[in-house]
Parts: C-alpha cells; sequence; structure tokens
C-alpha cells in the first residue's frame, strides 16, 4: 500500500503567493502520510495573459519554481509532481507546459511537456481558448519507475486522447498522474466520466489534481480532483476550493484486476474493415 495525495488549488498571478499556498496544502498532505503529491496544472502561475506565462518560463535546472519542487521534495522526502510550469524553449514568444516529476531526495527524474493544446471555442459559455499561441506542444510519452508502479505522465487536455493512455499502458503504466485546470463549463460535462473511463479501459489508477475555483483573471476552473481505482471508483474527492484529497493505492489490487479481467489482452488492433 502507498498513500497518493491529489492537491486542489484556486492559483492566481502572484507566484509567490501560490508557491506559499502549495507548500501548506503539501504539508497537510504529508501530515496525512502521503508518498507521492500531485500539484495540479499552472500551480505556481494563473497568469492574467498567457503571454504573461511566457515570461516566467524557466530554464531547465533554474529557477524559482523548479527550487520549490526541489527543496520541497528533499524536505519532505517525498516524490512529487510538479502539476506544471512554463519552461523555455527555442520558439519565440512561447515556452512548454512542463509537468516535472522529483524524487524524494529532491532530484528531477523525469520531465513530460503538455502534448495535446486546448484550443477550443465554447459557444455555448463564451469562452475561447488557444494554448498552441503561447505554448510549444510536446512530442513524447513519458512513463517512468518509481516505488509505486510505473507512473505515466498527463496533463489536463490529454486526457481527451485515449490512445496516448493505452500508449502508456504498452510501456507499462500502472499509475498515471494527470495535473488538471478544466474549466468550469468542461469539467461538468466532461471531468469524472473520462477520468473513470480512462482509469476503466486502462487498469490503471488515476491521480488528478486541478484547479477548483474563481481566479483572479476572471476564469472559472471546476476542480473536483480526485484519485480513481483501476475499478473505476472513486477513492477520493475535492469537489471546490484548495484542498487535498488523500487515498491508498494498491498495487497487489492492480496486478489481481489485470490477472483476473484480462481486457488489456483482449484487445484486436489488426481487424480491417471491408
Amino acid at each position: 500500500m502507498s498513500k497518493v495525495a491529489s492537491i486542489q488549488m484556486a492559483s492566481g498571478p502572484n507566484v509567490q503567493a501560490n508557491l506559499d499556498g502549495a507548500a501548506k496544502l503539501i504539508e497537510e498532505a504529508v501530515s496525512q502520510s502521503a508518498e507521492l503529491i500531485v500539484l495540479p496544472e499552472n500551480f505556481a502561475l494563473m497568469p492574467m495573459t498567457e503571454l504573461e506565462r511566457v515570461g516566467y518560463a524557466e530554464k531547465p535546472g533554474v529557477g524559482i519554481m523548479q527550487d520549490f519542487l526541489h527543496n520541497q521534495s528533499k524536505k519532505h522526502g517525498i516524490w512529487l509532481v510538479g502539476g506544471t510550469i512554463p519552461m523555455k524553449c527555442d520558439v519565440k514568444g512561447k515556452a512548454y507546459s512542463a509537468s516535472l516529476l522529483f524524487n524524494d531526495q529532491g532530484e528531477q527524474v523525469a520531465r513530460y511537456n503538455k502534448i495535446h493544446m486546448f484550443d477550443v471555442l465554447l459557444e455555448d459559455n463564451n469562452e475561447s481558448y488557444n494554448e498552441s499561441g503561447t505554448t510549444l506542444a510536446g512530442e513524447d510519452i513519458v512513463v517512468v519507475d518509481t516505488p509505486f508502479g510505473r507512473l505515466g505522465m498527463a496533463i489536463c487536455y490529454d486526457l481527451r486522447f485515449p490512445e496516448m493512455f493505452r500508449t502508456m499502458v504498452d510501456h507499462g503504466m500502472e499509475i498515471c498522474v494527470l495535473p488538471s485546470a478544466f474549466t468550469a463549463f468542461t469539467g461538468q460535462a466532461h471531468w469524472e466520466p473520462l477520468l473513470r473511463a480512462r482509469a476503466i479501459e486502462n487498469l490503471c489508477f488515476m491521480v488528478a489534481a486541478g484547479q477548483g475555483g474563481f481566479h483572479i483573471n476572471n476564469r472559472k476552473t471546476h476542480g473536483n480532483s480526485m484519485i480513481v481505482d483501476p475499478w473505476g471508483k472513486i477513492l477520493g474527492l475535492r469537489e471546490t476550493g484548495p484542498g487535498v484529497v488523500v487515498a491508498e493505492l494498491d498495487r497487489e489490487y492492480l496486478t489481481s484486476t489485470r490477472k483476473n479481467f484480462q481486457v488489456l489482452e483482449h484487445r484486436r488492433l489488426n481487424c480491417k474493415i471491408n
């Protein structure tokens, strides 16, 4: 058994204030014996404009946001998923949206650059988003060994692309961490069904940490951070506002479920269309 935590926040444009808030929530999760902690997308910065986010982009290994993740993981002896932070790239006016994984020694052991860009028009809610305008899409799937099992990394909008999760399963993924900032409008309709579907169809744990509440930039996020088991059962949930969700991950349960319900072995990917 391992204890994991999803942290939910309502971040704003003040980086230091966000880091201070994240530190308190990490401490709360540690007090509940969490060994793996997942921060939400944009945990350190929910800017007024997307260009502002690019201005905060850090070089690998250098910067206040990466220092925070290093210090917190080392201080508490935890594995920490750094939600997302902006990281510099070679394209002017853009940055990567990167999720960083630190081990319990404070060492960065993995980095995932968000692959799928949230470019949508929500006519019913009068909202539009053009993430690709300031964010350079990543290209690489990331699955890494941890003490808790093979861990796959995804971010928010990735949740809508099941082929990505199938690829991670093909690389041994047992747990998927999903920092997010789902809009209130789309989240109400799709967040829980998609999370539970990804857990069920891949027989894996989903550890989803979201932004949840009102933000100074007039955005409202869905929240409902949750941890879901391979059978689709919600093990813990935080509906709205800053807080912590802690649950136990039973790797033996995952192994036995995959052994007894061999859906992953039943895929027929070479079927032809007449």
